[in-house]
């Protein structure tokens, strides 16, 4: 075992263990943003440099500080490591220029992008993005193409986090789409003449953090803050089936994994869950999803409804042809 302290927090950790797990153990409110990292998928983490941290002391026995700020979802603890994230303002300064750099070609369209309101590069973009850009060239542009058949792929958007191809390549059959060329021509797309369609691939959806994939059987429905996630499951031969359905009404207009505090699916759906069954009498729902306050989606969303008010229950006996309670002089309602 490790100790290891994150922002003036002590902690003991397994050996093995990288920053970035060990903030994530101390809560969301320490732990550095992750656009790339994905916990349930191995060789990710490294690509957008967003998780990086300051290391003030490298251990107990070598309390040399490390030269440069490092990515925490690839450096491991030693023990007696003092590491810093909220609390350097240096830190604060590097992340937002990579966040500027991440925004270099991604087009500001949050008003009709599905993502809006989940999107962890709109989040880092409120946090630390600058009022105006200095990039003065042209952006990247790309047609929007289908690369399958409950898929829409936005290129502009992508940041090239790698999740949707390690996502193809640890739990679907078999990968057909990846990074083509190389450098500022780098683009995900499929390969000639494919298309992404295996039982699990609609997980890529889930998995990118930003709006670059898409549900087609969802897009320009609705936005997410307008409807009500439930947690909901079925008996379902390909995967656990436990989900969260996205309601409008009476009406499931999109199915989720369920995700956790830092973005990440909880067990990856299949298809069948996700594009195929869109009626409430195919689930058996749980009840509300527990979200975030912090997070737009909290918005109109409540888990317990107030209780009525005096007069609305006086109303309501009327209409219901009953008849009145005395009113008593400790009522005020």
């Amino acid at each position: 075992m490790a100790k290891v302290t994150i922002d003036d927090i002590e902690i003991e950790v397994p050996d093995g263990t990288t920053i970035l797990q060990a903030a994530r153990m101390i809560g969301a409110d320490v732990a550095p943003p992750a656009m790339c990292y994905y916990s349930k998928l191995a060789t990710t983490g490294g690509y957008c440099r967003t998780c990086i941290v300051k290391v003030e002391q490298g251990s107990t026995k070598d309390p040399r500080p490390m030269p440069k700020p490092v990515p925490s979802c690839r450096t491991t603890v030693m023990d007696g490591m003092v590491v810093r994230n909220n609390t350097s303002p240096e830190i604060q300064e590097a992340r937002a220029g990579i966040v500027e750099f991440l925004l270099i070609n991604h087009p500001l369209d949050c008003p009709v992008c599905d993502q809006a309101g989940e999107c962890d590069l709109q989040n880092l973009g409120y946090k630390h993005g600058a009022e105006a850009t200095r990039y003065e060239f042209d952006r990247r542009t790309f047609e929007q193409i289908d690369i399958g058949e409950n898929i829409k792929l936005h290129m502009n958007r992508c940041i090239l986090c790698y999740r949707c191809v390690k996502t193809c390549e640890q739990i679907t059959d078999g990968r057909v789409h990846g990074v083509l060329n190389r450098g500022d021509h780098a683009e995900i797309s499929t390969y000639i003449e494919q298309a992404i369609d295996n039982d699990f691939s609609g997980n890529v959806i889930d998995v990118c953090p930003v709006g670059a994939l898409t549900d087609k059987t969802f897009r320009f429905k609705s936005r997410v803050w307008f409807t009500k996630p439930m947690d909901a499951h079925r008996d379902c031969d390909k995967c656990e089936g436990k989900v969260a359905v996205w309601m409008k009404g009476n009406e499931i207009l999109r199915v989720t994994g369920r995700k956790d505090e830092f973005g990440e699916v909880e067990s990856f759906i299949c298809n069948t869950c996700r594009f195929e069954k869109k009626s409430v009498s195919d689930w058996t729902i749980e009840g509300p999803r527990k979200i975030n306050k912090k997070s737009v989606i909290s918005a109109n969303h409540y888990e317990e409804t107030k209780k009525p008010t005096y007069l609305y229950d006086r109303v309501q006996l009327l209409n219901d042809g009953k008849k009145l309670p005395e009113v008593n002089s400790k009522d005020n309602g």
